[in-house]
């Protein structure tokens, strides 16, 4: 049974009136890859009487308040992906297709859809419960960011939205307790993981510089202070040791607390246990198919997190760090559920997260000490300390194979082929099994680029290690006598990449992978992200040196052009993706993958 989307839904239970109601930008997919379903599920399985909105109409109010109002609060969330992203191009095209609307025609999502949503709920009621913002586009721009799509840098969105508070990450046990505090009527601004406007910072709060000191016009000193606002942001989001932040907004404050701790195996384990339907509500299944469900109908995750820190990447900021893992008794118990799913063929499309080779694998000190202050997981080398080992997913994968009913188990999320070269133990034994019986015909890498400067700032390891690890590959194909490829992702534009650097990549790609690329994509400055900062301040986060960035829309389309113009010489190119390789999705929703997207 879905959460109620119409009135008779409610009236089918018994429920005059609604606690909480959740509005999101995409079509209802009750699955849990979908944020709202996670938090409304959740919320449901605590007693709370939940209802979802899905891509109201916003020309009149006659939809957003086609359940009544909520007696605790709104719930608002643009989808699982910031919907600027969901909308427009690297280069500010209007995408024509969405994924996650049903029929997949791009014309239900508004644009900075937790600004037009919170607004529509204010002029339909009055008086208002409370508007809670979450979802990634609400995390991701908690504080004054640069947005690239109006060129400026724009303030905290929960005063654009005018909404109560906001609360990030991947949220589900923080909407929890704010619905009990609210329903016991107890003061919530003490919650880990939320944001809210306060007249004055708290005595204990670490001062970001003002919206007014990192807005003002560009120069040096306002560049400056951009680069120390998220420094201080970046360095205060692990659980265990971050303090609270404080940002001046004209006459109020920005008031951010301490992450919520990541949540727990079984905490993680009861929450995909919840009973999803994995299918779309009857109201947006009218409409047309939504094409997200054929990618994460029959996926499974298996943990969270990612320690990688990619600079263009912001599930660092959004889901953290340290990577949780699920126990392989629940995935194993999920994916014998899923065999009984009349639409299901025997064929489990992804098995992974973020990261899909991350599983089970943990640093001692994240869980009592946090995260290095000073030192990254994976660059420039594989840290000595953190336990690198591919044993757990392998025996989860082989386990997975041997259920009744399972014909396949895809590993199609991308892998960090740096963290299998690290195990010499067991990552040789982890890429035989994928080689042997988990790959989709294309095993999905991400070098991103080939020049050593720039991989440096995206924090990439070099080229090198791509080529160990294709090599490894290539050997296991012909073990296994498989004719499986490579699917490279490639990047650019990035800050600090050149036109020098892509003619580099270029003649990389031809001589040493032997392929034409097919699937390029121009750097898009998304909130939130260390590249973002290189990007709007044209300076080394690291160092304070000048960076190169390519801002003209006709330079960083030409950029792409010059890879895209790869031709291999004529005759066999081995490694070379099919045509129609999938192309890099946009980025996780509520963090939770949908179609396995890395975050922008």
């Amino acid at each position: 049974m879905f959460l109620p989307a119409t009135q008779a839904e409610m009236q089918q239970r018994g429920w005059q009136e609604l606690d909480i109601i959740l509005v999101t930008g995409d079509a209802y997919l009750d699955t849990p890859f979908t944020g709202v379903s996670l938090i409304g599920r959740a919320l449901e399985s605590a007693g709370f009487r939940v209802g979802v909105i899905a891509q109201p109409d916003v020309q009149t109010t006659n939809d957003i308040t086609r359940l009544g109002a909520p007696r605790l609060f709104w719930g608002v969330t643009a989808g699982c992906v910031d919907s600027l992203v969901a909308n427009y191009t690297a280069t500010g095209r209007k995408r024509q297709e969405d994924d996650f609307t049903p029929g997949g025609q791009n014309n239900r999502r508004p644009d900075r859809a937790s600004i037009i949503y919170a607004n529509l709920i204010r002029r339909a009621c009055r008086p208002c419960a409370p508007i809670v913002l979450g979802g990634i586009e609400a995390s991701l721009r908690r504080i004054a960011h640069y947005d690239f799509w109006s060129n400026r840098i724009r303030q905290s969105i929960l005063l654009d939205a005018k909404a109560d508070l906001l609360v990030y990450g991947m949220a589900e046990q923080t909407v929890l307790e704010l619905a009990q505090r609210l329903r016991d009527g107890r003061d919530w601004r003490d919650l880990r993981g939320i944001c809210f406007a306060a007249a004055a910072p708290p005595p204990d709060a670490v001062m970001l510089p003002s919206y007014a000191a990192v807005a003002a016009p560009p120069s040096p000193a306002a560049h400056a202070a951009f680069l120390e606002m998220f420094r201080l942001f970046a360095a205060n989001q692990d659980p265990v040791t971050a303090r609270p932040l404080a940002q001046q907004h004209d006459l109020r404050w920005v008031v951010q607390q301490p992450p919520a701790p990541a949540a727990t195996t079984c905490e993680l384990d009861r929450l995909y246990r919840l009973p999803f339907e994995r299918e779309a509500h009857p109201l947006d299944a009218a409409r047309g198919p939504v094409r997200a469900l054929d990618t994460i109908r029959f996926s499974i995750t298996t943990h969270r997190g990612c320690f990688g820190e990619c600079a263009f990447c912001a599930i660092a900021m959004h889901q953290g760090r340290r990577v949780v893992s699920r126990s392989a008794a629940a995935i194993l118990a999920e994916a014998e559920q899923l065999t009984h799913h009349p639409k299901f063929r025997g064929i489990l499309s992804d098995i992974g997260g973020p990261t899909a080779n991350m599983y089970g694998m943990d640093c001692p000190r994240m869980a009592t000490r946090g995260t290095c202050p000073n030192r990254h997981c994976l660059f420039p080398e594989v840290c000595a300390n953190l336990k690198v080992s591919h044993q757990p997913q392998t025996n989860l994968l082989r386990q997975l194979r041997q259920l009744p009913g399972i014909r396949k188990a895809f590993v199609a999320s991308g892998l960090r082929h740096d963290l299998v070269l690290a195990d010499a133990a067991h990552g040789p034994g982890y890429l035989d099994e994928l080689v042997a019986h988990h790959v989709s015909g294309q095993l999905k890498l991400a070098p991103e680029h080939s020049a050593a400067n720039v991989l440096r700032l995206m924090r990439k390891p070099g080229v090198a290690k791509l080529l160990a690890f294709r090599a490894q590959f290539e050997q296991a194909n012909a073990r296994h006598q498989r004719q499986q490829f490579l699917t490279y992702y490639f990047v650019a534009a990035h800050p600090g990449c050149t036109a020098a650097h892509m003619r580099e990549l270029q003649q990389f790609t031809l001589r040493e992978l032997r392929l034409a690329p097919e699937q390029v994509q121009v750097f898009t400055p998304t909130p939130s992200t260390w590249a973002t900062a290189m990007y709007w301040t044209e300076r080394d986060p690291a160092s304070g040196d000048p960076v190169f960035v390519e801002k003209s829309g006709r330079g960083r389309q030409d950029q792409k052009a010059i890879l895209m113009a790869s031709r291999p010489a004529p005759g066999p190119t081995p490694g070379r993706p099919a045509r129609g390789a999938p192309a890099r999705a946009s980025g996780p929703g509520h963090g939770h993958a949908t179609g396995k997207p890395r975050s922008p």
